[in-house]
């Protein structure tokens, strides 16, 4: 079945769309802001918070820079006004990083503002594959210096992390800032010179950043489904007497929910990262070629069985 689930995983892009979309319904909130509101509110009525994600990045052009940017806007607006428990994401190239840095910085910074004329209301840049990893970094830095409501995310598969930590760390300890990370594995495809490639060696990485992110205090969110990590950062969490404020695991939406509940009926913090947009064919293939187990729910699909 996992070699059947695999070669699943390989032909995805041979899959027809409509079979993609249906399958795919239960990583996505849906297509409207409406859609990701009401997934956000059955989230907290589970104790869960959330982190909202308009789709669509690597844009072509400006306009859609700027339409990307005045969503997020909406987004944040209505988590205000709803007093949802959540905050937002952001892919740098849905925001024209890609394109014109300037004008990506112009967009995340009028983004910044409006959470903070919103309730102060956090935003994460998320990261992207590896040619944008050092500039997401050094505009992280920069925007950090103005705002206090802003963090990254880091990707325990590249074999840099550690390295980027440390100048983050440094960086922050020598301005007097909180340095705030996601710490996740990673899901772009990148060359095994800068990437580890088995699992072992992701998990070993992951718990070397999550180790030196706690010894810095560090506000952590332990981006993982995986039980070896997260039974390593519970050890990690006791070791460095973590209080629950300083942390908190975070989850995609519709993966391992059983695993979910039982963190939030331990007590802990626990954010669940919920998508929403017309974009979602992208992310909907890179959730599936991560989790091959759903292979068999794309046959089922096929075969009209749900």
């Amino acid at each position: 079945m996992a070699l059947l689930n695999n070669l699943i995983a390989l032909s995805l892009p041979y899959v027809p769309k409509a079979i993609v979309r249906k399958v795919s319904q239960r990583y996505i909130a849906g297509a409207t802001l409406d859609d990701a509101a009401r997934t956000v509110q059955s989230l907290n009525a589970k104790g869960a918070m959330a982190t909202v994600d308009v789709l669509g990045e690597f844009i072509q052009n400006l306009d859609q820079a700027r339409a990307n940017t005045r969503e997020c806007c909406e987004v944040l607006r209505r988590i205000s006004k709803d007093a949802l428990n959540g905050n937002l994401s952001i892919k740098l190239t849905s925001l024209g990083f890609g394109i014109d840095q300037d004008a990506c910085e112009k967009n995340v910074n009028e983004i910044l503002i409006t959470a903070r004329e919103n309730g102060n209301i956090f935003v994460r840049l998320d990261m992207e594959n590896s040619p944008y990893t050092s500039r997401t970094i050094e505009l992280y830095q920069k925007l950090r210096r103005d705002h206090a409501n802003v963090g990254i995310v880091l990707q325990s598969y590249l074999r840099r992390t550690p390295d980027d930590i440390d100048a983050l760390l440094a960086d922050g300890k020598a301005n007097g800032l909180k340095t705030n990370v996601r710490l996740c594995k990673g899901i772009y495809v990148e060359h095994e010179s800068i990437a580890f490639k088995t699992r072992k060696e992701v998990q070993d990485n992951y718990l070397l950043c999550l180790g030196k992110l706690f010894e810095a205090r560090a506000y952590t969110g332990i981006a993982t489904h995986d039980d070896v990590l997260i039974e390593g950062a519970k050890k990690l969490i006791l070791q460095h007497g973590y209080g629950r404020e300083e942390f908190e695991f975070q989850m995609l939406l519709g993966v391992r929910e059983q695993v979910r509940d039982a963190l939030i009926q331990e007590g802990h913090r626990l954010r669940i990262y919920v998508p929403f947009g017309e974009d979602w064919y992208g992310y909907s293939i890179r959730r599936l070629k991560e989790n091959p187990q759903m292979g068999g729910y794309i046959v089922k699909a096929m075969l009209g069985g749900g």
